[in-house]
């Protein structure tokens, strides 16, 4: 949008915040992830050291890391660990865009899995139908409970960490009341208790023969849609809008408690969906032992990791996801797969450093160009 095209007042002024011209849009984003690959860069220099100092030769870990992870096997093993990550991080993002810090998406997906495994094992549709009506009920699920943080803090300002925490919480004993007096299966004993499996007009196809399913698709669709609607649609705008100032997007007209709530519903929506490569690919149910746990968590580790842009969370999941899938192989090397999740918080804490110390030389120059808008605006 050119400058001629965009709105006059406060609303223009917005638009011009939250947007920019593309110069500076380009500038941005070419600085941002310069910093976030300098980061990286020092985090493995930072690693590196570690493994010297512990009479690790890193140079044969990195070897080792590389080496496997180019097999054909497992650059697949990337794609299916990174699926859930995306969706997670996605769904994080969702909420970072307007500052909403939604920590609850461990609990979100975790409900969302149950209620969308025994939905699905209750019914019987043609296969496409069946697949997406236990999507979308994965996603209502995940929209419900997350929505109850949103009315929270709208209502009775409760600040949506808090209550997305508690909510984790909340959701692991319902989830478990429910799953115990309802939803079991009878016939299945021992460790790999579940619900009823899944019937085969429910079951995801696959891509490659048992090494990655559907899902992958979908959450390059998710996060497709993520940016399309975040960065290209007036919805987005009023929801980067209502998170950079809701006070003057309150005067502009934009409802900044309406968005709050609609943002976490969103979020739990697509937070609805992390476990669905799992219910609907591998486990074809839900089951206290089948369904993977901790992707909400390393949601936001991706999502600040990507900078909670669409390109940079699929990079920063595919990283993840190939460092996830090289961990059993260091042992080969004689050096402990632990050093992956060393390797990941290092990564992490350094981008967020660097980026940090970057965005801040770049929010000051937004405020400068703000204050000779806003006097353009007001004279």
């Amino acid at each position: 949008m050119s400058e001629r095209e965009r709105p006059g007042g406060l609303a223009g002024l917005l638009s011009r915040i939250t947007t920019g011209s593309d110069a500076t849009a380009m500038r941005t984003s070419l600085t941002t992830v310069g910093s976030s690959l300098v980061a990286v860069a020092i985090a493995l220099t930072i690693c590196a050291v570690l493994l010297a100092v512990t009479g690790k030769n890193p140079i044969d870990a990195y070897a080792t890391i590389i080496e496997t992870g180019a097999s054909g096997n497992k650059l697949l093993e990337m794609l299916r660990r990174a699926t859930p990550l995306i969706f997670s991080a996605t769904a994080v993002a969702i909420g970072f865009k307007m500052l909403i810090f939604n920590i609850g998406v461990e609990g979100q997906y975790l409900f969302a899995a149950l209620v969308a495994a025994e939905a699905g094992s209750r019914v019987s549709l043609p296969i496409v139908i069946h697949i997406a009506f236990i999507l979308v009920v994965a996603m209502i699920a995940g929209a419900f409970w997350a929505s109850i943080a949103g009315v929270l803090k709208v209502r009775k300002n409760v600040h949506e960490v808090i209550s997305t925490i508690m909510l984790n919480y909340i959701a692991l004993s319902v989830i478990q009341w429910l799953f115990e007096n309802f939803f079991r299966d009878d016939e299945v004993e021992g460790l790999n208790i579940k619900t009823t499996l899944l019937p085969d007009s429910a079951r995801m196809p696959d891509i490659v023969n048992g090494r990655l399913n559907g899902m992958f698709i979908v959450a390059l669709a998710t996060v497709t849609a993520f940016w399309v609607i975040v960065y290209r649609s007036r919805f987005g705008f009023r929801l980067r809008a209502s998170g950079f100032n809701a006070t003057a997007a309150e005067t502009a007209g934009i409802s900044a408690r309406t968005m709050t709530i609609i943002a976490m519903i969103f979020s739990g929506a697509v937070a609805g969906l992390v476990a669905m490569s799992s219910v609907l690919g591998e486990a074809f149910a839900y089951g206290p032992n089948a369904t993977p746990i901790g992707f909400g968590f390393a949601g936001i580790t991706v999502a600040l990791l990507g900078r909670n842009h669409p390109v940079g969370i699929v990079v920063a999941a595919l990283l993840f996801g190939f460092l996830d899938s090289t961990s059993a192989e260091l042992q080969l090397a004689n050096v402990p797969n632990s050093i992956v999740k060393v390797m990941q918080s290092i990564i992490v804490l350094t981008v967020v450093i660097v980026n940090e110390a970057t965005i801040r030389k770049l929010n000051e120059r937004t405020a400068e160009q703000a204050r000779a808008d806003l006097a353009g605006v007001t004279s």
